[in-house]
This record gives structure tokens, sequence and C-alpha cells, in this order.
């Protein structure tokens, strides 16, 4: 939990910082602040979780259903790598929002209630608790099923929007 907050904090005040410059660069006129705000305005979306959690949720799943060592490495090389994923792209919408509301954006934080943030907390959530998932096989089957509903969710969710 450590390493999550301290990579979410990380990044979200480096988002902050860097989008703060850029809306300070456009109030004075200059057209590269638009630029730079706009790139990360199409980076920082909250329909970007939907294939993101099915890709966790499929790594997930595939941990808990493979022997130690294969479930180390796909552990390793996919659950990790899309966890992290998660944590910065939510630290990223949130930083980008955080400086629009210093700069007088009055809705900016009213873009933080998206429904689809809920597959950025279910990715935060399911991190946390994969290790008890394999503790024994009634919890593994538990959170296998759930982690393949999830998975099918969201693939049905982000081919339908």
């Amino acid at each position: 939990m450590k390493q999550t907050a301290t990579a979410f904090l990380l990044a979200m005040i480096l988002v902050a910082l860097l989008a703060s410059l850029s809306i300070a660069v456009q109030n004075k006129g200059y057209p590269h602040g638009l630029v730079g705000l706009s790139r990360l305005d199409g980076l920082a979306n909250a329909a970007t979780f939907i294939p993101l959690c099915a890709i966790y949720a499929f790594a997930a799943a595939l941990t808990l259903l493979m022997p130690a060592r294969p479930a180390g490495f796909i552990y390793a090389n996919a659950t990790s790598p899309a966890y992290f994923t998660s944590v910065v792209l939510l630290a990223t919408i949130v930083g980008v929002q955080i400086a629009r509301a210093a700069f007088g954006g009055t809705g900016a934080l009213r873009a933080l209630l998206d429904w689809q943030f809920v597959f950025a907390v279910a990715i935060i959530v399911s991190y946390q608790f994969l290790d008890a998932f394999r503790r024994n096989v009634l919890t593994r089957t538990i959170g296998l099923v759930l982690l393949v509903v999830v998975t099918l969710a969201c693939l049905y969710w982000n081919f339908r929007i």
C-alpha cells in the first residue's frame, strides 16, 4: 500500500504541476499551453479504465489459476504493471482536475464523479486482496469467478460504448 500511495502522490503532483503550467501558459495567450493540456485531456479519460481493468482482471485470474512459478511470472510481468499503470492513470486524471480547479474551473472536480472510476477502484482493491485469494481453494475459486465475470463485463462495456 505504501508503494501505491507513493506512486499515486508523486504522479499526481507532477501532473498537477505540468497541467498548471499548461493552463498558465494558455492564459498568457501562448498556443503551446493548449497543446499540452489537450494531450493530458486525451490521456486522462475515465473510459480508459475499462480495457485496462479487463487486462488486469484476466491477468489476475491467470495468477489464481496457475501453479506458483508461472503465477509468479504472470504476477510480475502482467498483473503488477497493469496495476501500477492504473494507479498512475488515476493520478494523472486527479492531477489534471486539481490543476483546473486551482485555476478556476468550476466543474473540474465534478469530472471525478464519473461512474467509470469504479473500474479503477476495483483494480486497486482487488490487487490488495490478490494474495488472500490464493490462500485456499474456496477463496481462490470465488476470486477466479469474480475476476472472470469482471473481465467479461469489461469487455462487454468496452465494445458497447
